[in-house]
């Protein structure tokens, strides 16, 4: 077993303490506030006057602003809509400062978050609604029509309204109500986020106010992010990443938060150059994006910080990052919706370690270990399952049971990886996405960053496919650089000398962009429709 704790300086484990949560000890951080209206609380009293978000818009918010605007809206929630402790909230609205309010206001009140994907289609979240248990629905005026149905069985649901010109709650009466008190419990459930994937199959994952917290302060100790930094969040604000690893993070740290509404490259390096921004946190698709503009954008001297999770980000793009912004350091992270977002975090830059392709060490508070197909731990470097438990892992999923987590807190993840020596984890393929040729694993990371060393190729996803012979042998489709020649036999030439034979994908497919699920991340499953 790797326990977290014992891999990092006491610098940032030297004060962490065990406290009782209902039938188990965590290993955490002292002094933590209860909720994230309190960390928002606590941070206006120190610089009240610090801006802390400005919105797609560019109208700026004070820390002050913030907390006042929270404050207004949950005390309408509790006095006028009748939002109690541990009632079911929906959100359905888009990056904005109204969606900020509105968290901020449940956290406040103990009620439950569940934040529902802007993305996805009219069925799709109705599906998930249904299974959510709700009490209310803010949801923007775009999206009202879509919940007729709930409203009339006593689901009261909130407009947001435009916010492009005035705030998206101003017409509603919220001035002079009787304020509330934080009523957050430090264990109480803060958030029910619902997995990726179909909404019959996606899983709510129940975190509570303690994961939050310990995943905050482990994020800002390894990161050193300060009052100083700025961020951006122009990814979807409704996962983990945006909530908890942006959000939450500079409201603690009492930095700066640009948001967009939506995705732009070329936005999103302007708004780093202009405004001096210093930290981004985004996925792998993120990072290829930007990675396209290196030609408008030669030199950003306020970044210091990357991190990047979600899916396996490919080794000779983080030495392409290395070469563009040499001064970055690259924190490749492994986490999960079940893993509050970090799970390890890479200390240092990774893009010049000699442990590139690692998704860095166990944060404190964690303990993971390996084990094979019959749940045999696996010594280090052997590949198998890799499980977590520890202060940031959920409790359990919303009505569900499963053999995923078991009764002494063991995650399963899904995902294959081993521990180095030195304690560094290394994400080798989902589980489910491991290819078995004839008996002989082919791991699809692996034949993806031998895909990407090769000039002119932009993206690749490997997958497996049926195949008479071997029950499944590998395929590949890649995303080629502008002007590039390449071809399925060059492609495939150029891996003769990398890879085993067997490793080498029988069909490559030369296509336009790779197919994506709504949080970014590769789609395999739709991958492998594209060789039917």
């Amino acid at each position: 077993m790797i326990n977290g704790t014992a891999l990092w300086s006491k610098e940032i484990v030297g004060d962490m303490i065990k406290r009782k949560i209902s039938d188990k000890t965590i290993d955490t951080y002292p002094n933590i506030p209860n909720n994230l209206y309190d960390i928002l609380a606590n941070t206006t009293s120190i610089c009240p006057d610090k801006i802390g978000i400005v919105d797609n818009y560019n109208k700026e918010f004070s820390y002050s602003d913030i907390l006042k605007m929270v404050d207004e809206l949950s005390s309408y929630l509790h006095n006028i809509a009748g939002v109690k402790p541990r009632d079911h909230v929906a959100l359905m609205l888009y990056n904005s400062i109204e969606f900020c309010i509105s968290f901020l206001s449940i956290c406040k009140l103990g009620a439950v978050t569940i934040p529902l994907p802007s993305k996805y289609k009219m069925g799709e979240i109705q599906s998930l609604a249904k299974k959510s248990d709700l009490q209310y629905i803010i949801c923007d005026e775009h999206f009202y029509d879509w919940f007729h149905n709930f409203e009339q069985r006593g689901i009261k649901i909130i407009q947001c309204k435009s916010s492009k010109l005035y705030y998206g709650f101003s017409h509603l009466k919220i001035k002079g109500l009787t304020p509330v008190e934080s009523l957050g419990g430090y264990e109480d459930t803060a958030i029910i986020m619902f997995t990726s994937g179909t909404t019959s199959q996606s899983k709510g994952v129940i975190i509570k106010n303690y994961n939050i917290m310990h995943a905050i302060v482990s994020y800002q100790r390894i990161l050193g992010i300060t009052d100083r930094d700025k961020t951006i969040i122009p990814i979807p604000i409704y996962h983990v990443t945006g909530l908890i690893a942006l959000l939450g993070l500079f409201i603690h740290c009492r930095g700066t938060i640009y948001i967009h509404k939506v995705f732009d490259s070329n936005r999103v390096l302007t708004c780093i150059k202009e405004n001096e921004i210093t930290f981004i946190h985004a996925s792998p698709t993120v990072f290829l994006l930007l990675l396209q503009k290196i030609d408008n954008f030669p030199s950003l001297p306020s970044l210091k910080n990357f991190a990047c999770g979600s899916s396996n980000m490919p080794i000779e793009k983080l030495k392409k990052i290395n070469e563009w912004l040499p001064s970055i350091q690259f924190h490749t992270i492994y986490g999960l919706t079940e893993t509050s977002s970090p799970a390890t975090i890479f200390p240092t830059d990774a893009s010049t370690s000699k442990f590139v392709g690692s998704s860095g060490l166990p944060i404190p508070g964690t303990q993971f270990k390996i084990v094979d197909d019959e749940s045999k731990e696996l010594p280090s470097n052997n590949v198998g399952e890799v499980l977590v438990r520890g202060s940031v892992v959920l409790s359990g999923y919303y009505k569900m049971t499963t053999d995923a987590l078991d009764k002494e807190g063991w995650l399963k993840t899904g995902d294959l990886g081993y521990f180095n020596n030195e304690g560094y984890l290394y994400i080798v393929d989902r589980k489910k996405d491991m290819i078995n040729r004839g008996g002989e694993k082919i791991w699809s990371y692996e034949v993806e960053n031998e895909i990407y060393k090769i000039p002119g190729v932009e993206e690749a996803a490997v997958v497996g496919i049926p195949d008479e012979i071997y029950g499944e042998v590998a395929a590949a489709a890649a995303v080629l650089a502008s002007r590039s020649t390449l071809t399925e036999e060059s492609i495939r030439n150029a891996l003769v000398s990398k890879l085993a034979k067997f490793k080498i994908p029988k069909r490559i497919l030369i296509v336009d962009e790779i197919p994506k699920t709504a949080n970014t991340k590769t789609d395999k499953n739709a991958v492998r429709n594209l060789f039917k």
